[in-house]
């Protein structure tokens, strides 16, 4: 699922670019440029947190799984309760790289 954030925001962000060079002049696009790749950077680096953060939670969950055989299904509720923590974490990535790309597009128009 990281992959796909990453490859949505490289698209969104090639996107943009491309944009940006045929409208504006070359100086912006390499500010701009610059704005960007240090958003990019920010987001991977959140997507690695979040993914090691993932892992640690479901190792955590296997040992318990192994150590304790009795409480399968508190095991289990809380297996679910990661799954359901990882899909809520991808989705506040996702509107996060969106607000960002309305903000960087709107300052965009504001200045020019």
């Amino acid at each position: 699922v990281a992959v796909l954030v990453l490859v949505l925001v490289a698209v969104v962000v090639i996107v943009v670019l491309l944009v940006l060079v045929v409208v504006v002049r070359v100086a912006v696009v390499l500010e701009v440029l610059v704005v960007v790749l240090v958003m990019l950077v920010i987001v991977v680096v959140l997507v690695v947190v979040l993914v090691c953060v993932d892992v640690v939670e479901v190792v955590l969950v296997s040992v318990v799984v192994v150590s304790v055989v009795e409480v399968r299904v508190v095991v289990v509720v809380v297996v679910v309760v990661s799954v359901v923590v990882v899909a809520v974490r991808v989705v506040v990535l996702v509107v996060m790289v969106i607000v960002v790309n309305v903000v960087v597009m709107c300052s965009w128009k504001l200045v020019y």
